[in-house]
């Protein structure tokens, strides 16, 4: 073979890998030619695609508004909270001397694990992963900013932090079905860059879902071109449109009231255990919400919700007696109502049924006006025989706001339901069987009897104010429906309800709602309650009420409180409830004039008391007839709770822990269980109780000094007795 033919066969396989590479120059060459000549290749807009290759779009949050009282104090808002994330990659480091990934992830497992309150073996599983970087949950998300300053205190390498925004409810369980929570919803996105965290806080309950688009604002963006390191190129163009915040929204709510109101239902709830409770209070003057709560309730910042619905104006129940105050009125106003008029009390056969008295004998032949002081279920079938027809009484019903919504600047409000036709059930309506009403309802309707005729509709809004421009956008007033019945109807409604709650017959039923020196109007209700088709008959299977209003000639606060099967004591729990909410409603707006200036309540804002001396800051406290817990004996206020800008009432207590780290034990006596537990987290005691209501006992004794690791045991007593109230527990309507 000659050597020409040898180099020949020799360029074989060059020749073809030649070809091959020539092939490929020319398919980089066409596609060069494609992205340049065509505006749009495989449905990609290529100019756009080049310019977003290097464009950064970041969102700017707007910051969703703060819910106030109406006196300002913060009910809602926002704060910082920080999802931990761990950087895996080791490009991240530059300088062995200070790595920026995680090293020794054992270490960092063990060291993470008591603070995230994760096991350390998941946690090294997720530091394990052949990824850029993780996120460390479910516990480290959403952690606080204490918890975020524990673990840079560990100066773990490759640790950070995506911080956001949560809703933050300071005051805890409070009001809570009023305020509602927001929901703060995180969205994961995997860049080149790593995980990028975009959420988004959505109100899902009461004020913060009704108004969900007025508080949360409009999320502004920044649009800039960028380097590989993710960093603004400079001189390069920047777009930027700023966040709006949202609005800020003052309720009628007055946090004064509404601790008194929280108090007196959580004590009842403890002792008597009913399936519900709730208790609302009203500016019999504006319509204004001045507290509401109800048990059970919840906390909005763990939202550990049994319930979703509000008790003030999603709950529908038939009110039972409460109802026959407006059945009576109808018949005044009509105009030939005769008071003083005589019917046999006792049973009355109305078509195939048997109408009785609550006592089931009656108490004779009485007046259609003692009729209503006694609750006779006989005298409302009397008085739709002699004096009014159903047609009568719906309008009437309709007319005073039942069966429809009041429109209160609340989500999801039932109307109830008006529903009779029947003689019989005619007659039930009459006295509060057979239709069902909300607590807003009752409310409403106590307005006219508050305002010689009128209707005030109720409101929980008070203003909503544009933090960006300071421009009140709303603000509530009074709406008033005039003349709904007449003032000389109203003054003969009033002189039933007071003497329902002051006369002293055998047969009068709201005598446990009396207080000396109040002109208190009210009236009682005791409602059946009807489930899986039929009434039920156990001896507290009953949805106990009130509704009624003070002082009597030009009433200022209305009150209408209900209680679903407690689990004894019929309905006296809520006669205690209300009796202590009215006395201290009283002191705190000083609303007697024979009222002495010393028995009154007052609101006092704490400024900050660190660093002052501790005998004048206990002064202080004094003159304003606040209790000072002075925590050790030094000179010196180094903390107390509660905080500055907190606004605390006559004879409650304020917390002094001064430099001196000998602490002796108070004496507890008559203390709270809420009161006992500020105190035990302010000094760092541990604590444990038995039973409900005010201490009667302590395991430490007063006077000693406290030692690390002791456990305070604490024996509260109840407060009610229900013996007092033994008379109103006989009587069911």
């Amino acid at each position: 073979m000659n050597k020409r033919n040898v180099i020949n066969k020799n360029w074989v396989v060059p020749k073809k890998i030649f070809i091959i590479f020539l092939f490929l120059i020319g398919v980089l060459y066409l596609q060069l030619f494609r992205l340049s000549v065509f505006a749009e290749v495989d449905n990609i807009n290529i100019d756009e695609f080049a310019k977003m290759r290097n464009t950064e779009n970041r969102k700017l949050y707007a910051t969703r508004g703060t819910i106030y009282d109406y006196d300002g104090n913060t009910l809602a808002l926002n704060v910082s909270s920080y999802t931990v994330i761990a950087y895996l990659d080791e490009s991240r480091t530059t300088n062995p001397d200070h790595p920026h990934h995680v090293v020794d992830k054992e270490k960092t497992a063990k060291a993470l694990a008591p603070i995230l309150d994760m096991e350390d073996s998941y946690i090294l599983e997720l530091l394990s992963k052949k990824l850029y970087q993780v996120e460390l949950g479910p516990g480290g998300r959403d952690i606080s900013e204490l918890k975020k300053d524990e673990i840079v205190d560990l100066n773990l390498p490759g640790i950070s932090f995506v911080e956001n925004q949560k809703r933050f409810y300071p005051n805890g369980d409070f009001a809570s079905y009023i305020l509602g929570y927001a929901k703060t919803h995180e969205e994961f996105i995997e860049t080149e860059n790593g995980t990028q965290v975009n959420y988004e806080i959505v109100g899902e309950l009461g004020i913060e879902s009704g108004y969900n688009d007025i508080l949360k604002g409009t999320d502004g963006k920044l649009i800039f071109q960028k380097d590989q390191h993710g960093y603004k190129i400079p001189d390069t163009k920047e777009e930027r449109i700023d966040a709006v915040n949202g609005h800020n929204i003052y309720l009628t709510l007055d946090s004064s009231i509404q601790r008194f109101v929280e108090t007196e239902v959580k004590e009842v709830a403890a002792e008597y255990e009913p399936e519900w409770f709730q208790l609302s209070v009203m500016d019999a003057k504006t319509g204004k919400i001045l507290g509401a709560t109800s048990s059970p309730s919840f906390d909005p910042n763990i939202r550990n919700i049994t319930n979703y619905e509000n008790p003030l104006t999603s709950y529908v129940f038939e009110p039972g007696s409460t109802m026959k105050t407006y059945t009576y009125m109808c018949a005044i106003e009509k105009g030939n109502y005769k008071g003083d008029e005589l019917y046999q009390s006792g049973k009355i056969k109305i078509a195939n049924h048997m109408v009785s008295d609550w006592n089931g004998t009656g108490w004779g032949k009485i007046t259609f006006d003692k009729g209503y002081e006694y609750s006779s279920n006989v005298a409302i079938a009397n008085l739709l025989k002699k004096f009014i027809n159903k047609h009568d009484l719906l309008d009437c019903l309709k007319k005073y706001g039942f069966g429809q919504t009041t429109g209160i600047e609340l989500p999801r409000e039932l109307a109830g339901d008006l529903t009779f036709n029947y003689e019989m059930e005619v007659t039930a309506a009459g006295f509060g069987q057979g239709i069902t009403t909300t607590a807003l309802q009752h409310l409403q309707a106590l307005t006219i009897i508050a305002n010689n005729g009128s209707m005030l509709k109720p409101h929980i809004v008070d203003k909503i104010i544009d933090p960006n421009t300071n421009e009140v956008v709303y603000e509530s007033g009074i709406d008033k429906v005039d003349n709904v019945v007449s003032k000389a109807t109203v003054e003969k409604i009033k002189d039933l309800m007071y003497k329902v709650v002051h006369e002293t017959d055998i047969g009068t039923t709201g005598m446990a709602y009396k207080l000396d020196g109040f002109d208190v109007l009210g009236k009682t209700g005791t409602a059946e309650i009807y489930e899986n088709g039929r009434y039920l008959t156990g001896y507290n299977d009953y949805i106990y009420s009130f509704s009624g209003m003070f002082p009597k000639d030009d009433p200022e606060i209305i009150i209408y409180g209900a209680i679903k099967q407690p689990t004894y004591g019929r309905g006296s729990g809520l006669s205690a409830a209300v009796r202590s909410l009215m006395k201290n409603i009283a002191k705190y707006r000083n609303m007697f004039n024979g009222q002495k200036e010393e028995t009154s309540i007052i609101k006092y804002e704490l400024p900050s008391f660190i660093n002052k001396n501790t005998d004048e800051v206990k002064k202080v406290l004094t003159d304003k007839r606040i209790v000072p817990i002075i925590l050790g004996n030094g000179d010196r206020v180094v903390n107390h709770y509660p905080a500055r800008n907190t606004i605390v009432l006559t004879h409650e207590k304020v917390f002094l822990q001064t430099n001196d780290s000998n602490i002796a034990m108070p004496n507890l006596s008559g203390w709270s269980r809420n009161e006992v537990i500020s105190l035990c987290n302010m000094i760092g005691l541990k604590y444990k109780f038995e039973g409900y209501g005010y201490v009667d006992n302590q395991s430490i004794a007063p006077n000693s000094l406290l030692k690390k690791n002791d456990l305070l045991q604490v024996t509260l007593k109840q407060k009610f007795n229900i013996k007092e109230n033994k008379n109103e527990e006989e009587k069911i309507e």
